[in-house]
């Protein structure tokens, strides 16, 4: 697929997986034609490469752990090389670990302001019309 279908598949701009590639975390293929063309398996790479930017990550740290995370997906028992950066990476975990209760917290008061609203709406007798 062209730049243009994947950007439309993944909702990402042609001009941030031009970005991508310059960084090294995107690679496509160059056709004869020198167009870039990408296979099904970077759609889900580029997805990827989105949630771990939204966690915070840098490109940098993103070039470090994609080869391990494809290792994963893979099954293959591959040794990651340590990357450069191993206190912004340990960092970057405390920070979603510290998200990731945040949000469960408030999922649940939220659970429970919805269950008491509805509680309230259940014990309500409804009005005679």
């Amino acid at each position: 697929m062209k730049i243009g279908d994947l950007a439309e598949k993944t909702g990402v701009a042609p001009r941030l997986l031009r970005y991508y590639e310059e960084v090294g975390i995107l690679h496509p293929f160059r056709s004869a034609n020198g167009y870039r063309t990408y296979g099904e398996p970077a759609i889900d790479r580029v997805l990827q490469i989105r949630e771990l930017l939204e966690a915070g990550l840098t490109t940098e740290m993103i070039r470090e752990v994609l080869p391990c995370l494809e290792a994963a997906k893979e099954g293959t028992p591959k040794q990651c090389p340590v990357a450069k950066d191993l206190d912004g990476l340990r960092r970057q975990l405390s920070s979603i670990e510290r998200r990731i209760e945040v949000l469960q917290r408030n999922r649940q008061a939220i659970k429970t302001y919805l269950h008491a609203w509805e509680d309230t709406l259940a014990d309500t007798p409804a009005e005679a019309g």
